[in-house]
C-alpha cells in the first residue's frame, strides 16, 4: 500500500483522514505543529506553514512510496475586516493559500504524470461565496478555489488524468476549527466521503450540498450583494464574533547603537515566540543615559533589513505607553531589567492586560557598552598621542 502525506493532520479533519488511512494499513506522514494523539503507523515532521520550509517538501516529493496529498491546514475567525491585525492578514494568506500552493508545487511532478497521484485540499463554502466577517479568510480560500480550477484545467488540456480535489465544506461538526472541539466519531462519514472522490479524480465537492448548498449558492449568484448583506447581519444577529486574534504579537524596544551579534540574537529569539514581532527604535540612548554614534534613521534601516522583524517603529520612551499603541501580547527586555523599579512598574502595569513579559538573557560576550568604551578609548588614545 502506498504512503499519504497530510499537511495539518493532528486534528480535525485531517486527524480523522489520518485514521482512516492507517486502518488501511497505509502510513502516514503528518505535518503540523502540534503532535498528533496518534503514534501507530505514522511520522510525525513538524511544520509551520507560516514559515514554509521547501526542503521538507521536496524530500517528501521525491519518495516514492507516497502517492497521496492532503492538504487540511487552515485557520480563520469570524471577525470584521478592521478587527483583523495586518500579523493575522499575513498569516492567513501564508496559512490557507501560499503555502498551500508551495507544497503542491513541491509535489507537481508527481501530479503532472502518468502515474496515479492523488492530491486534495480542504477549502471552504465561504470561497465560493460573499463572506462578510470572514473576508480574508474567504479570499484565501477562493485564491484556494481558483488556483485548484486553473491547475485542474492545465493537467487536462495537457492529457494527464490526475484532478486535484477541492473539498469546499461550510461549518463542520466535529472539528476545533473557530473554537469547536474535536469528535472524530462525527467526522467518519466525511473522511470516508472525501477519500471517495479522491480516489475518483473528482475536482469538486461540496458536503451537503444537495441538503444545504445548493440553495445557498442559487441565493448568492442571483443577488450577491443581497446575500452578503443578509449573512453580514446573520451574523451579527447570532453574535458569532470572535474577539482573539489568531496570532501573537511580539514588542522590544532598544537603541541598537553600534548594532551587533548580541543584539541579532535577542530579536531572533523574540521571533521565535511570536507570529509578528515589532521593534521600535529609541531615538537616542538618552533614556540610559547614553548617546547614541549611529544616527536614528540609520539605526531603523538596520533593524528593518532583518528577516525575524516585522514591523520597526520609533519607540516611546516607555514600553507601557506603546502597549496603547500596539497592544502586543508579549513583551521581550533584557534579563538585566529583572526587578527594577522600572519593569515592577511594567509588571504591574500589564498584570491585567494579559501580557507575558519575557526576560531574555543579557548578552555576555559582545555588548554596544564594550564597543562604546573601546571606541572612546582609541579616540582618546588617539587624542593623547597627538598631544
Amino acid at each position: 500500500m502506498k504512503n499519504v502525506v497530510i499537511l495539518g493532520g493532528a486534528s480535525g479533519i485531517g486527524l480523522a483522514l489520518a485514521e482512516r488511512y492507517i486502518n488501511e494499513n497505509r502510513h502516514v506522514y503528518i505535518l503540523d505543529k502540534n503532535e498528533p494523539p496518534i503514534t501507530k503507523n505514522i511520522t510525525y515532521i513538524y511544520c509551520d506553514l507560516t514559515e514554509y520550509k521547501p526542503e521538507i517538501f521536496n524530500k517528501l516529493a521525491q519518495n516514492e512510496s507516497i502517492n497521496t496529498l492532503i492538504v487540511t491546514a487552515g485557520f480563520g475567525r469570524v471577525a470584521d475586516f478592521d478587527d483583523l491585525h495586518i500579523s493575522e492578514i499575513d498569516s492567513l494568506f501564508k496559512v490557507n493559500s501560499i503555502s498551500t500552493i508551495k507544497a503542491i508545487s513541491a509535489f507537481y511532478s508527481r501530479i503532472k504524470s502518468n502515474d496515479c497521484f492523488y492530491t486534495a485540499v480542504i477549502g471552504s463554502i465561504a470561497g465560493l461565496i460573499s463572506s462578510p466577517m470572514f473576508s480574508v479568510y474567504a479570499a484565501t480560500k477562493s485564491a484556494i478555489f481558483r488556483f485548484i480550477e486553473s491547475v485542474n484545467a492545465e493537467l487536462a488540456g495537457n492529457g494527464y488524468t490526475n484532478r486535484i480535489l477541492n473539498v469546499s465544506p461550510g461549518s463542520i461538526k466535529g472539528t476545533s476549527f473557530n473554537g469547536g472541539e474535536n469528535q472524530l466519531e462525527l467526522l467518519h462519514e466525511l473522511s470516508k466521503e472525501i477519500t471517495q472522490h479522491l480516489c475518483s479524480n473528482a475536482e469538486l465537492f461540496i458536503p451537503e450540498y444537495d441538503e444545504i448548498f445548493k440553495n445557498v449558492l442559487e441565493r448568492y449568484k442571483s443577488n450577491p450583494s443581497n446575500f452578503g448583506l443578509e449573512s453580514y447581519q446573520y451574523k451579527k444577529a447570532s453574535n458569532r464574533t470572535s474577539g482573539k486574534p489568531q496570532t501573537i504579537i511580539g514588542y522590544m524596544s532598544g537603541t541598537f547603537d553600534l548594532f551587533h551579534v548580541g543584539h541579532l540574537n535577542i530579536i531572533k529569539k523574540a521571533k521565535s515566540q511570536c507570529d509578528y514581532l515589532i521593534v521600535g527604535v529609541h531615538e537616542s540612548g538618552r533614556h540610559k543615559g547614553k548617546e547614541s554614534f549611529i544616527p536614528f534613521d540609520e539605526r531603523k534601516s538596520i533593524v528593518a533589513a532583518i528577516e525575524y522583524v516585522d514591523q520597526v517603529v520609533t519607540a516611546c520612551t516607555e514600553d507601557d505607553d506603546a502597549w496603547d499603541i500596539h497592544q502586543f501580547d508579549k513583551l521581550f527586555v533584557g534579563s538585566d531589567y529583572k526587578g527594577t523599579q522600572r519593569f515592577e512598574k511594567y509588571e504591574n502595569y500589564f498584570n491585567d492586560k494579559n501580557v507575558e513579559i519575557v526576560f531574555f538573557p543579557y548578552t555576555q560576550s559582545t555588548s554596544s557598552t564594550q564597543i562604546r568604551d573601546l571606541i572612546s578609548k582609541l579616540i582618546s588614545d588617539e587624542e593623547s598621542s597627538k598631544a
